[in-house]
């Protein structure tokens, strides 16, 4: 026997650890609370800030400001974890962690790490990423916010929505940062940049907290709103135009954090189904002897094993400076995507009436699960992706 052997999943003893953690914080922290947080539609900040005090919320970056120096490996590790009980506390994870920690960790000058990180690495601070708008959703390069150089200072007018994190609290609260995408070029389809806004900078407002949504209800969802918002030269992120390079590669990574939330959905949902058909009893025999059951729990099984190995195989191989993984980027979430709420509803299914309700995980699951057929890219935007890069790109089927 191999001691030896490479586990995708978890390849080193670090990510192990860490695995294991993330899990018994998990399910003695977050499972309780869950069911309430979702029923109340309220995001659980408190909890939220123990993640700072685990070394989770800055879990990409670097030592020196305050994170954990780890990989693409260990933000999957994490998003699955949470994901098996709290998809929507995982949601609201991810926009700290991957849209806007590791944005600035990737792409931000020194002096804006220095001035941010530590803060949002600690759970202090609370960070959101702003680039979908009320009449732009994939179609990013569309965007109608701009941001207009007056003297040494930006000017900036427009609206984002659909912003997890926009809100922090039940008073409507806007997070600490936000890492916001404007127009600064409407003769360029790359005339796309960053601006690091701060709550308190004139101008910047929280249009409405976007509420009675189908799932991912213990996440705050807004919109937010810049009405001649100001701020000075040093919130801009690089150099003008430059957007388009930092949204693609954290894109890489976000998908696949996503995709990781389906495994933990797919997992859980796979865990509830097989204790209630061994439980139940339907005509004098558990509900696991029949033929209807064991396809649903045997092929949620094979199709949650298949799509983790994909996931973890494109986490292992992406560079989170270089990026260069679009193309699995956008499988890994096509795939996981639909298994996750595939496995749900067959949860679902298996547990008849009793998955209906709350009481089951289940159908909150199941609710869940559809955001990621949506969010961070449709469906059928990573369709049209993966064929045009196929298309475009023939050499990438010699590595297949």
């Amino acid at each position: 026997m191999n001691t030896n052997s490479f586990d995708l999943f978890n390849p080193t003893q670090e990510h192990k650890m860490l695995r294991e953690m993330v899990r018994d914080f998990v399910l003695q922290e977050v499972e309780p609370q869950a069911h309430q947080y979702d029923r109340k539609e309220e995001f659980n900040l408190p909890l939220f800030r123990k993640l700072g005090e685990l070394g989770l919320l800055g879990i990409t970056a670097a030592e020196s400001y305050g994170g954990a120096g780890m990989d693409a490996v260990a933000a999957c590790i994490a998003h699955e974890e949470i994901s098996y009980s709290d998809p929507g506390f995982a949601l609201a994870y991810l926009a700290h962690s991957m849209l806007c920690v590791n944005n600035i960790s990737q792409n931000a000058s020194e002096a804006q790490k220095q001035k941010y990180l530590p803060k949002l690495c600690s759970g202090e601070w609370i960070g959101a990423m702003a680039m979908s708008e009320p009449n732009y959703g994939t179609d990013v390069l569309g965007m109608e916010t701009r941001a207009v150089k007056n003297g040494s200072n930006w000017i900036i007018d427009g609206r984002k929505m659909w912003i997890t994190n926009g809100v922090v609290d039940e008073k409507a609260t806007p997070a600490d940062v936000v890492w916001l995408y404007a127009k600064t070029d409407d003769s360029k389809d790359s005339g796309i940049s960053t601006f690091l806004i701060e709550k308190n900078h004139k101008g910047f407002s929280v249009g409405q907290k976007i509420k009675d949504k189908l799932g991912v209800r213990a996440s705050n969802t807004a919109e937010l709103v810049f009405d001649k918002c100001s701020v000075d030269e040093s919130q801009l992120v690089g150099k003008t135009g430059e957007s388009v390079h930092h949204m693609m590669k954290n894109l890489e990574l976000e998908r696949l954090t996503l995709a990781a939330m389906s495994l933990g959905i797919a997992k859980k949902s796979l865990a509830v189904m097989t204790k209630y058909a061994q439980e139940r009893e339907a005509f004098g025999k558990p509900l696991h002897k029949f033929g209807q059951i064991q396809k649903y729990i045997s092929e949620s099984l094979a199709e949650y094993r298949a799509a983790k190995a994909y996931v973890y195989y494109t986490a292992n191989q992406l560079d989170l400076a270089k990026g260069g993984k679009r193309i699995d980027s956008d499988g890994v979430k096509l795939v996981a995507a639909s298994m996750g709420k595939t496995v749900a509803d067959r949860a679902i299914q298996v547990l008849g009436g009793y998955g209906y309700v709350g009481e089951y995980t289940v159908e909150r699951l199941w609710r869940d699960a559809k955001l990621i057929e949506i969010g961070g890219g449709t469906l059928e935007a990573h369709q049209k992706n993966i064929t045009r890069d196929l298309t475009k790109k023939p050499e990438l089927l010699s590595e297949l």
